[in-house]
């Protein structure tokens, strides 16, 4: 994930120190690591095609209804 972030996606920067913030990205890549740990290989590589998968559906639906949004705006002008 990019470490540039805009201030709307950062709205506690001000209020959380640095140091505080450095802890808790460290506890949330232990985190990450400890759930690989109990999990399966495979089951990873299953979960992150599923997620692309799931995003690929959605761009679908997206797409879809730009095309039938495009196709009104056509036969109303």
């Amino acid at each position: 994930m990019s470490e540039n972030k805009t201030r709307s996606q950062m709205p506690f920067e001000a209020c959380i120190p640095e140091e505080a913030r450095q802890h808790l990205r460290a506890a949330g890549k232990e985190l990450r690591k400890s759930i690989e740990a109990l999990v399966p290989e495979g089951f990873l590589t299953h979960q992150r095609k599923a997620r692309k998968e799931v995003l690929l559906a959605w761009r679908s639906v997206i797409d879809a209804a730009l095309e039938r949004l495009e196709e009104t705006e056509t036969k109303a002008a």
